[in-house]
């Protein structure tokens, strides 16, 4: 139906072409230079001539010229679906503010010129372009804008501003892989929105893809770590569907996006938290959380504990908390097996978590 409606037209505007260069050929006297002028109504058949013939051409070429238009509309549709909508819309808005500045700009310069014409034109579609680049490459910066002074202008209904509960929190690979971040979500100590990218997203599903076992299961356990955070938690998850295309490496997008957002990130790699560090974002390190929240004992404090097995030195049996922290029993090897209280005799802070000494209690 299309390449009908295109040929039908095709033939249209051949046929009116063929009537403006008839009119333009009667006109010029070409029908008396062709000796024609001495038959009736040669004007008028001259132009049902040019009408015909024109229009018979584009009727014959009408299948290529078609062609061409349904694959370029092919091709697109097809980049258009590669696009999200949100740069569209930038674009679109931005194509408009360099159409409005190039026009402004071309009101204060008036000189009939044909060349002042052609240089008019080509300096509005570069403001144009260039207006709309610069309206997607920073549409994360300006969403961010808008999104505080909508925020700074909310009130509840007793005229105050209402209280932001706390900037956004990134999540990377990792922290979803560790899976704890469901359960302090769970707590309730997180109220502020769970942002995950998309780039995060392709990373977890490429890894839960890997030929390797155990990267598959990590993978997988990401995605079903997500899909309980978003189903089972009263918690706001937002999906960050932008990208830094000029940006390679995973943990630098998140820092990028952190920064744009004004949020912080959560995770539990080492050196992504030291990264953040030199640039200046925060960071939530699940590892220290999970430190800082282990109970703390003094020299002194006399605890129960079963001895689990022998230690390294001669004599020594450990033990364990709740929380896995390792307890180091002096002369404790001989209670392996049993349930015996302790004294605390000191305690070492290292990076890999917290070290117990103790002695057993003299009764």
């Amino acid at each position: 139906m299309l390449k009908k409606i295109l040929r039908g037209l095709f033939t249209l505007i051949g046929g009116v072409l063929g009537y403006i260069l008839g009119a333009w050929g009667v006109s010029m006297e070409f029908v008396s230079k062709l000796g024609l002028s001495k038959i009736p109504l040669a004007p008028v058949i001259f132009v049902v001539f040019c009408i015909l013939f024109v229009g018979l051409i584009f009727y014959f070429i009408s299948p290529v010229l078609n062609s061409g238009i349904i694959k370029s509309m092919e091709y697109l549709e097809r980049s258009a679906q590669k696009v999200p909508v949100i740069d569209i819309v930038f674009a679109g808005v931005g194509a408009l503010i360099g159409l409005v500045i190039s026009v402004l700009l071309s009101s204060l310069i008036r000189i009939e010129s044909v060349i002042f014409t052609i240089i008019t034109v080509i300096v509005t579609i570069i403001i144009t372009v260039l207006c709309a680049d610069i309206c997607v490459r920073k549409k994360d910066e300006i969403m961010h804008v808008f999104s505080n002074l909508r925020k700074t202008g909310v009130k509840d209904s007793k005229n105050k501003v209402a209280v932001d509960k706390g900037c956004p929190k990134v999540l990377d690979t990792s922290v979803i892989i560790d899976g704890r971040i469901f359960d302090i979500c769970e707590t309730g100590f997180i109220e502020s929105t769970l942002v995950i990218p998309t780039f995060v997203l392709d990373e977890l599903r490429h890894i839960a893809d890997s030929s390797d076992s155990l990267k598959r299961t990590k993978g997988r356990r990401g995605l079903d770590i997500l899909n309980k955070i978003q189903k089972e938690l009263s918690i706001k998850v937002e999906i960050w569907e932008g990208d830094f295309k000029d940006i390679k490496e995973v943990d630098i997008k998140l820092l990028k996006l952190a920064q744009t957002l004004n949020g912080k990130v959560i995770t539990n790699d080492y050196n992504l938290n030291k990264v953040a560090e030199l640039q200046g974002v925060p960071v939530l390190n699940i590892n220290e959380l999970a430190n800082a929240v282990k109970p703390v004992l003094l020299p002194g404090e006399v605890m129960n504990t079963v001895v689990i097995k022998d230690g390294k030195e001669a004599g020594q049996g450990i033990a364990y908390l709740d929380d896995g922290t390792m307890i180091v029993i002096e002369e404790g090897r001989k209670f392996i097996g049993e349930n015996i209280r302790v004294v605390v005799t000191s305690v070492l802070q290292t990076a890999a978590g917290r070290m117990i000494f103790a002695r057993p209690k003299e009764d």
